[in-house]
């Protein structure tokens, strides 16, 4: 199965002008899992990206890729 990109963690980070390593360090993880998330390889739980749309201060919805019809 090829791997499907669900989230927007990378670009997002970009966009707040935040890295990887700072977003680890807030929530407690490690950098490893955050590249991991990023690059799509794995993705975080519900609750999680919660608490990354707080950190990032977007709307959840805006690290998820959209389903909708372009």
């Amino acid at each position: 199965m090829s791997k499907v990109n669900l989230n927007r963690i990378k670009a997002v980070l970009a966009e707040k002008n935040r890295n990887g390593k700072d977003l680890a360090s807030h929530l407690g993880k490690t950098e490893t899992t955050v590249s991991r998330w990023s690059t799509n390889e794995i993705q975080p739980s519900i609750e999680t990206l919660y608490e990354i749309s707080k950190y990032l201060k977007v709307d959840i919805r805006e690290l998820l890729v959209s389903t909708g019809n372009k």
